[in-house]
């Protein structure tokens, strides 16, 4: 029930376009059986039968109007004719409004999806696989929709079928009824236990598949990292697994749909066959004329194979509950915004982390462990530390795409907790170690923070992260397509466009998450001085000495704890972590001295 629930809850509001197909395939399947009826009513003309034909009166009353049978044949073999015309009319309304209400819900189905998977946390995303959200966005909603607005018509119109076909058999022979309708339980109950089945092998399959898009997904996004490695063999061989694991499930199905067709065309050929030989001995007893037999034959199809039609819906039906299922997955994920503050107090860059604590939810270790620092508006501090100290965290935490297990941060005197995240996010703003490029151009990819950054704002920006020469050396400029997250450009240019798309929507604070790692010593220096005189607060993650000695403090992370917060000139005079790191990186000082001269 919870299954069909998530289901239909997405045609509550096409419901009326689904009314009105149902309405169609009504009158549909009515008109269509009336083409039996003049049939038997051309048979019982030539045949000079006194067969009551079951067509209205008006009709009959217009056809007797012409004396001779061959007149009155032709008549209705042109009423025949106009009456298949009004019915592919109406066939063609039927097959729009199908496409049409299926677009529809799925175009609901997609935004409503998408909007969400936009507001589900980091954690989330973290631990989702992108083939498999990609297939729920796409072929889940495909089959849903589908089904709603096409399939489910469909089903209802078997029955109606049946009913119209039985009703109008049993006005020529109650007899010929009863036996024609005799298979219906046996190929009912076959199609339950048929869905059932397919219920749960659906599922099974559509795991499977979300397993092997990742894979190929994985495969298509990392292509370089395989190639640089020589790794082709290996994903391959992880591809072939999955794809296997693939194979097996619907072979599975397949080897058993033979089964259950098979059954099917034998029970419904079987009714055709004991239908004849009842319908042949009425004929005997002369309880039924030839003509009634002929319309017989012609409206036990609308009573026959419809319900052989049953399991092909049923099987779509298992598709798209499972479908609607997975998709319904993904919307009862908590949105990070359903524990969101509402103040938008003024920012101007001092933070204050307070006894802050963090552990992920399906841990207990502590990444962090109260950590307390201030950091007054306009400073600079750079983060260093050993890898999965807890450095990146503390910059997620500030963002809050992470929450705070114990503690509190605050910004100027605010609790980041009070603060509406769109709001945080605009006035703290992270550059990555490794940023995200949108496949359009350069320009797009910059002012994508700004639409209504102007060109010369979009070059100042480029200017300031020492990226704008480079642009104009590309063969479009400005408007030179990159490749899908920035594949076609170095890692120090991918970088310094990210840094332009922070600087075009100036906030109080900024973060640097590694993200001068790419570039060369000198340019570091350039970009971090053209930002100096910008008033803004700067924290920098960096595992190069050289950049985190000219910070206005240092904190040094060990295991998750603050083990020092001071200046280089006093960090690198006291034991500990910082020292060694100096002096490791010892002889990079005459080399930092250097560029100071040549910036100079």
């Amino acid at each position: 029930m919870k299954k069909s629930k998530n289901l239909w809850q997405w045609s509550k509001k096409y419901l009326y376009i689904v009314l009105i197909i149902i309405a169609l395939n009504f009158i549909l399947q009515w008109l269509y059986s009336y083409i039996a009826l003049f049939v038997e009513y051309a048979f019982a003309v030539l045949g000079n039968e006194n067969s009551e034909v079951n067509l209205p009166r008006f009709l009959l009353n217009f056809f007797n109007y012409f004396k001779e049978p061959l007149t009155i044949v032709l008549v209705v073999g042109i009423t025949m004719i106009l009456l298949q015309l009004l019915r592919s009319f109406l066939r063609f309304l039927d097959g729009y409004l199908r496409a049409r209400g299926t677009e529809l819900i799925g175009y609901d189905m997609r935004t409503k999806l998408y909007n969400h998977i936009i507001d589900l946390s980091y954690s989330y995303h973290n631990n989702s696989d992108i083939g498999d959200l990609i297939q729920r966005s796409t072929s889940d909603v495909d089959t849903a929709s589908s089904f709603i607005c096409s399939q489910f018509p469909e089903l209802i119109s078997i029955f109606i079928t049946i009913a119209i076909g039985s009703y109008q058999v049993g006005k020529i022979n109650l007899v010929l009824m009863g036996i024609s309708l005799l298979s219906l339980p046996l190929l009912g109950i076959s199609s339950i236990i048929w869905f059932k089945y397919l219920n749960k092998t659906y599922t099974d399959i559509e795991n499977e598949e979300a397993k092997m898009t990742t894979v190929i997904q994985e495969n298509i996004n990392g292509a370089r990292v395989v190639k640089a490695f020589a790794n082709e063999k290996y994903e391959l061989d992880k591809m072939q697994k999955a794809n296997q694991n693939y194979y097996k499930k619907l072979h599975h199905l397949y080897i058993r749909e033979p089964f259950f067709w098979g059954f099917s065309d034998f029970v419904s050929t079987f009714q055709y066959a004991l239908t004849i030989a009842v319908a042949i001995y009425l004929a005997y007893k002369n309880l039924v004329t030839a003509s009634d037999i002929t319309a017989c034959l012609l409206l036990l199809g609308m009573v026959i194979w419809p319900i052989r039609g049953l399991g092909r819906i049923i099987s779509n039906y298992g598709k798209a509950l499972v479908a609607a299922n997975r998709i319904q997955h993904v919307l009862e994920e908590k949105s990070e915004f359903s524990t969101n503050g509402d103040q938008k107090p003024v920012i101007t860059g001092q933070i204050t982390f307070a006894d802050v604590s963090f552990h992920f939810p399906d841990s207990n270790k502590e990444l962090l462990k109260n950590i307390s620092f201030r950091v007054e508006a306009g400073q600079t501090i750079a983060i260093v530390g050993k890898t999965g100290c807890g450095k990146t965290t503390i910059c997620n935490l500030l963002s809050r795409f992470l929450e705070v297990t114990g503690g509190n941060i605050y910004l100027n005197d605010t609790n980041i907790k009070d603060i509406e995240k769109h709001y945080l996010r605009q006035n703290v703003k992270m550059v990555l170690q490794d940023p995200f490029l949108f496949s359009k151009t350069v320009y797009d990819n910059i002012a994508i923070t700004n639409d209504n950054a102007s060109f010369d704002e979009i070059k100042g920006a480029a200017r300031l992260a020492y990226v704008d020469e480079e642009i104009m050396h590309f063969e479009n400029g400005y408007k030179t397509l990159v490749g899908e997250k920035g594949t076609t450009l170095s890692g120090g240019q991918k970088q310094r466009i990210a840094i332009a798309r922070m600087l075009i929507s100036p906030a109080p604070i900024i973060i640097f998450d590694d993200s001068l790692s790419a570039l060369d010593t000198k340019t570091d220096y350039l970009i971090r001085k053209a930002l100096a005189n910008k008033g803004q607060t700067k924290i920098i993650i960096t595992h190069r000495i050289t950049t985190a000695k000219e910070a206005d403090k240092i904190l040094v992370l060990n295991n998750g704890e603050i083990e020092a917060f001071s200046t280089h000139k006093e960090l690198v005079n006291k034991p500990g972590l910082y020292q060694e790191l100096w002096k490791i990186q010892g002889d990079l000082e005459t080399e930092f001295n250097d560029i100071l001269k040549d910036g100079e």
